[in-house]
């Protein structure tokens, strides 16, 4: 009953010294929002990047095989062995594809003019199917794409000059040299100029296995998507332990440089490496670390502002109300008790500042939405549809609450613990410590 009643009170006196609150509450709820943009936008560019890269890779864990003649990206031979590892491995996939990856060396002829890709994938469109639906679309494709159809990007269609319905021949090289040609149907154009999509191109994987000379069954990586991809990197070795009891499988890989030099290493046949997403986006997680320093660095200045501002600020409001503090220690409130009303007083008055500041960083992320950013190379892979998005994490909201309050209370605390000790005729005279 009497910590009901010491919370009505402080409920009571906020609302009646509110205006003395006003640039405390800014600050705080200023500080909030600041940080809540900050972390929020972090947050979000990272996810578009991990997102992008799952599309991209087929999945949070990939299977592939590599050739020591080329180090290139080459067939997988022993499909039933690796399908059957992946059943064996404790990672319990959502779901698994294959497809057959040709690299820069594809060309893309229409009307006498080439374009060379930095990608021609070989997909299976039925299993993909959803894959695709979730694509970002400029010219949209109807149904279920055949065995001679073909979906570019955007940039692509714009050096051809195509459009969906166009007959465009796709030029490729075999191992051993020989080229072959095939003709595609343009089912599809895709809207996606980050570094994943510029310049690739899908087609069927058994069209490509045709006119790269490999059997119809084989491909050149397994992309295996997990329903928690927080777990990836135990799911990784897991399915290693399992690959390597069948196949000739590179030890395991923690960067993108290990894995080059992995590649470079002397070997027969075909060797498969299990790969993260960690691992092939190890440039991009270099510049993500770079940005959660800039983060932490912004958002240990805000905290800081937000302690100073309140420790001095609070001090001068309780200087204020000495005389009223007083009067209520004659009434017979022990030390305790004001204390206790004071810090719910400022308790309140952050959760106040809090949902004030959550709702203009809500503002501010959805007016940083409508920002251009085609004036910084390749940035689109932070965008998610062309626009910059603000991803507000529970988990992350969580700590930036916990932190303020952190920070609040302490610096509170001990103005409110000197103002409540301090000589009765001091205070009800207007003196007191502060």
């Amino acid at each position: 009953m009497k910590t009901i009643q010491l919370v009505q009170l402080a409920l009571k006196y906020l609302l009646r010294n509110l205006r003395r609150y006003f640039f405390l509450l800014l600050a705080i709820g200023f500080g909030f929002c600041i940080v809540t943009l900050i972390t929020s936008l972090k947050d979000g560019m990272s996810d578009s990047v991990y997102y992008s890269a799952q599309s991209h890779y087929a999945g949070d864990l990939v299977i592939a095989g590599y050739r020591n003649a080329t180090g290139m990206l080459q067939r997988i031979f022993e499909t039933e062995e690796v399908r059957q590892a992946i059943r064996g491995a404790d990672i319990a996939p959502l779901r698994v594809v294959e497809r057959t990856i040709f690299g820069a060396a594809g060309t893309l002829f229409y009307n006498g003019v080439a374009v060379r890709q930095k990608y021609v994938i070989g997909v299976d469109w039925d299993k993909e199917a959803e894959y695709f639906k979730n694509l970002s679309w400029d010219v949209p494709m109807e149904g279920i794409p055949g065995e001679g159809d073909a979906i570019i990007s955007d940039p692509v269609a714009r050096d051809l000059s195509a459009r969906v319905g166009d007959q465009v021949i796709l030029e490729v090289e075999t191992e051993t040299g020989q080229k072959n040609t095939g003709v595609f149907i343009v089912r599809g154009i895709v809207r996606d100029s980050t570094i994943f999509g510029y310049y690739k191109c899908y087609v069927s994987r058994r069209a490509l296995n045709s006119l790269l000379l490999y059997a119809p069954e084989e491909c050149s990586i397994f992309g295996i998507y997990l329903r928690d991809h927080a777990r990836a990197e135990k799911a990784k070795i897991s399915l290693q332990r399992e690959m390597e009891k069948a196949l000739l499988t590179s030890p395991l890989v923690a960067d993108r440089w290990e894995f080059r030099e992995r590649r470079s290493e002397k070997w027969p046949g075909i060797r498969h490496f299990v790969l993260t997403l960690a691992v092939l986006l190890s440039e991009v997680s270099q510049l993500l670390r770079a940005m959660d320093i800039i983060t932490y660095f912004l958002f240990a200045m805000m905290l800081l502002i937000i302690l100073v501002s309140a420790s001095v600020t609070y001090g001068l409001i309780l200087r204020e109300r000495t005389r009223e503090i007083g009067t209520m220690r004659a009434l017979g409130f022990h030390e305790e008790d004001i204390r206790a009303i004071l810090l719910c007083e400022v308790f309140f008055l952050c959760v106040l500042a809090i949902a004030a500041g959550y709702l203009l960083a809500l503002l501010l992320a959805w007016g940083v939405s409508f920002l251009s950013f085609s004036w910084m190379p390749s940035f689109e892979i932070f965008m998610k549809n062309g626009r910059l998005e603000a991803l507000f994490l529970p988990k992350t909201q969580f700590l930036n609450i916990s932190l303020v309050l952190c920070i609040l209370l302490p610096a509170v605390w001990f103005p409110a613990f000197s103002v409540s000790r301090s000589p009765l005729p001091d205070m009800l005279a207007g003196g007191g410590r502060v």
